[in-house]
């Protein structure tokens, strides 16, 4: 599918995955609308072609008028890249008790339900524009993570979350095909994004130190090429792709 001329919508793309993934669909020529929160908004930097939307994914009134902005644009709404999403780290059982069972509804709530929020309010319109060859009309990616498959010590939520979102990969795609829209999901390893900010160089070496290869972090642009990949390859779909150099993570 040609990304020129059409319309986007990419969540979390105030920065971080989101971010590079808004910029490099802009650069092809994509009316991109990038949903993040008011915070992240606020601080987002300019990008010729991509329309910034203070916009909580879990929200489905906000949700939905993000959307109906994003489809009356000129072009039609064909892409929409889920990177929004949260990741807190806690035991099910540490020293300080049990795990708070606020912020596991919290994740799950973030990093599951709003992705499923977006892809259902954003295939609804995205199945009102015109059918192009073969009868498709866009696609979705969707981001997990390869906690949902290594999970480590204190990622019950996050891993249970993204996990949430590989399952949800196949039945999607399933469910949209007589739309003609395709549903894949990315799941990255250890990708150098503003998450990884605040900790150490020699953290960070250690990190990188644990991948096969290549031995480093990866990059948000390396995601945001995958997607691109994913948009232009009009037979794939229904697929769970892991970025991660290889890294199968250990227990802690």
């Amino acid at each position: 599918m040609q990304i020129d001329g059409t319309a986007a919508i990419v969540t979390g793309g105030a920065s971080g995955l989101g971010g590079a993934t808004a910029q490099a669909l802009a650069a092809k020529g994509a009316s991109v609308f990038a949903f993040d929160l008011p915070a992240a908004v606020a601080n987002a930097p300019e990008v010729a072609g991509v329309t910034y939307l203070a916009t909580d994914v879990t929200d489905p009134e906000q949700v939905q008028a993000s959307v109906a902005e994003a489809s009356g644009a000129a072009a039609p709404l064909r892409i929409v890249v889920n990177c929004a999403g949260i990741g807190p780290s806690a035991r099910i059982l540490s020293k300080k008790g049990p795990h708070d069972l606020g912020l596991f509804r919290k994740v799950i709530e973030v990093n599951l339900i709003g992705t499923f929020n977006v892809v259902t309010l954003a295939a609804a319109a995205i199945a009102r524009t015109e059918a192009l060859e073969h009868g498709q009309r866009g696609v979705v990616i969707n981001t997990a993570s390869i906690a949902a498959f290594d999970g480590q010590i204190g990622q019950a939520a996050y891993a249970a979350s993204k996990g949430g979102v590989v399952g949800l990969t196949l039945p999607a795609a399933r469910d949209l095909a007589s739309s003609g829209i395709r549903v894949v999901t990315i799941a990255p390893g250890i990708i150098d994004t503003p998450m990884l900010a605040t900790v150490s160089e020699e953290f960070r070496a250690a990190l990188a130190e644990g991948v096969p290869f290549p031995k480093r972090l990866g990059k948000p642009e390396e995601y945001a090429g995958l997607a691109l990949s994913i948009i232009d390859q009009d037979y794939l779909n229904g697929e769970v792709i892991r970025l991660d150099g290889s890294l199968r993570m250990a227990p802690r």
